[in-house]
């Protein structure tokens, strides 16, 4: 268990360096649903790579810009429940694939997600930080902003989604955004937790 609070934002880019040689060896229909749903869990397993491994102080950040820490290594954001709520992440993310176009509201709600990651880090973050840049901004302009747009456009102009499946969805979105990450870093806070980030993972000027 150890190893996967530590590693899994590692396992997760090599799943997703896996499904785009799978992608690339099988060259399926660029149009189909299901080609771009899996990009969209890509795009997560990347954003994951950026928030915590490379540049990867993604934790440190939070906690001291959003929540004002004095203990950024580990409150109220730590590693037992970063790898839970991102893990949650990955498991609707694949569920959107799955059930496709058949629940159009779903793969809404996970978009919805994709589109809350750009608002936070390309506004949020570096508004409250008084930064131009935060770890997880990058795959989050060239790859969520994107692909959250084309799938409305997509949804609408080619699956005929109705006004109930884009409203519907985009109210569980809001929802997944809140039980999903805000509340669980909330519920999983802990001072005196073991589950500590490593020094790299602060922001330089916590180190």
């Amino acid at each position: 268990m150890k190893f996967l609070r530590n590693h899994w934002f590692d396992i997760g880019t090599v799943i997703g360096v896996l499904l785009l040689l799978y992608l690339f060896i099988i060259k399926p229909d660029i149009k189909t649903f299901t080609f771009f749903l899996t990009l969209n869990l890509i795009s997560l397993f990347f954003h994951q790579f950026e928030e915590y491994r490379f540049p990867g102080y993604f934790p440190g950040m939070v906690n001291s810009v959003m929540y004002k820490s004095t203990e950024p290594d580990k409150f109220p954001l730590n590693t037992h429940s970063a790898l839970i709520i991102n893990i949650t992440g990955w498991v609707l993310y694949s569920i959107a694939i799955f059930v496709n176009q058949d629940i159009l509201w779903f793969c809404t709600a996970v978009i919805i997600i994709s589109v809350a990651n750009f608002i936070a880090h390309t506004f949020v973050f570096n508004i409250k930080g008084k930064t131009f840049y935060n770890p997880g901004m990058i795959t989050s302009v060239l790859f969520f902003l994107p692909l959250s747009v084309y799938y409305f456009y997509y949804v609408t102009s080619h699956l005929n989604a109705s006004a109930l499946d884009i409203i519907f969805g985009i109210i569980v979105g809001i929802l997944f955004n809140i039980f999903g990450i805000i509340l669980p870093i909330k519920w999983l806070r802990n001072k005196n937790t073991k589950y500590i980030f490593e020094n790299r993972q602060l922001r330089p000027q916590d180190r």
